[in-house]
């Protein structure tokens, strides 16, 4: 395993960046583009519980968001695509939020409809401490997001004028509903059409699949027969397209990284089209110490970041900031190897925040969680 903590040949911030393993239209307006349902997050103050009361803070979130925020606050130009609340105080909270993020968003607005009407979503999560693990509730009810519907949005503008280089997909929003999962299938084919690149989370919820298992494996396999990039777990390969995987159980790291392995190797013959595979490793010491790694495969090449010890403010995000790295990594054209390492490091990044997203100040600031540098920088 590479030296974490002196720069010299391996130093990923003398990466050349011409690597050419995935290349990418050019004459786009838009880095990074994700369909999401926006919502908000009360976390209870100092890692309290939510169940013993007291000051909450809150935030505007969704997982989606949360991925292209680091490219956003590295400097890329990112869009979010969603629908709001019209007239709503949180609808305003949420647009200024993203606005903040630099992120630009297009979207309709409903009418509540009443009291009893639309809204957006509520995420309610402690981030536990130290042998006291989280605890996260969701309060879906009335979400607005559901709605996401392709007619509300002109796909020939956004792919075909203004232009994407990557679109991020991810299965939350593809099982929400049956019009956002038709909404994902129909912009997975816009972007192909339009030489956009397609990265896919599949993300498996099991209460968003309950009763729709065959509805949600056609979608979903359409969408991954269109993917460059696939992110997942054994299980969500498994159960979100199919393809056959390893017994759960407690198996030491290494046969889990080769059980992994084995099964990507038929998740690629079943979508040749992908050039990428992609999934972290977590091992729980507490609530605020893991051992956190990474793994991906691109071009046929594996590279393995072994999980090494982070201390952890709040865990929630985590995964979404190593897929927002690791899609940074490609869209400024990193080495494979680097798309790993970057990936790893806003990971790491976004549990040492209160917000479930990174917001890394610079590259040079990702490179040296990387490498362990803790030390202060004056």
């Amino acid at each position: 395993m590479a030296d974490h903590t002196k720069p010299g040949v391996d130093d990923p911030r003398e990466d050349p960046r011409n690597d050419g393993t995935l290349p990418l239209r050019q004459d786009c307006k838009y880095s990074l583009l994700v369909p999401t349902s926006m919502g908000t997050r009360l976390t209870p103050a100092q890692g309290q519980p939510m169940h013993t009361g007291g000051p909450l803070m809150l935030q505007a979130t969704s997982a989606e968001s949360n991925v292209a925020s680091v490219s956003s606050y590295l400097g890329l130009s990112a869009k979010v695509l969603t629908t709001f609340v019209k007239g709503s105080p949180i609808a305003r909270f949420i647009q200024d939020d993203l606005a903040s993020r630099h992120l630009d968003y297009e979207g309709p607005e409903l009418d509540q409809g009443g009291p009893w009407g639309y809204r957006h979503q509520i995420n309610l999560a402690d981030s536990g401490c130290g042998s006291r693990g989280p605890r996260v509730f969701n309060d879906r009810a009335g979400e607005v997001g559901r709605t996401l519907n392709v007619k509300d949005f002109d796909l020939e503008r956004i792919f075909g004028q203004e232009g994407v280089q990557i679109i991020h997909l991810s299965g939350l929003i593809a099982a929400l509903s049956p019009e956002t999962g038709t909404f994902c299938l129909e912009l997975a084919r816009a972007a192909k059409k339009h030489g956009t690149r397609v990265s896919f989370d599949l993300n498996h919820r099991a209460t968003f699949w309950k009763n729709r298992e065959t509805q949600l494996g056609e979608i979903f396999t359409e969408i991954a027969t269109a993917a460059d990039i696939l992110v997942g777990n054994e299980e969500d390969f498994q159960l979100c397209l199919g393809i056959e995987g390893p017994e759960a159980g407690g198996k030491k790291l290494v046969e889990k990284i080769e059980d992994f392995k084995k099964m990507i190797q038929r998740v690629s013959e079943a979508f040749p089209h992908a050039t990428a595979f992609a999934t972290t490793l977590r091992q729980v010491v507490n609530a605020n110490c893991h051992r956190w790694g990474a793994i991906l495969s691109a071009a046929g090449q594996w590279y393995v970041e072994e999980p090494r010890e982070i201390v952890v403010l709040d865990r929630i995000g985590g995964g979404d900031g190593y897929v927002g790295g690791m899609l940074y990594a490609v869209l400024r054209q990193m080495m494979p190897l680097n798309w790993l390492r970057f990936g790893w490091a806003t990971g790491a990044l976004a549990t040492t925040m209160l917000t479930d997203y990174g917001q890394p100040a610079d590259e040079e600031q990702v490179w040296k969680i990387w490498e362990g540098n803790t030390r202060v920088d004056r």
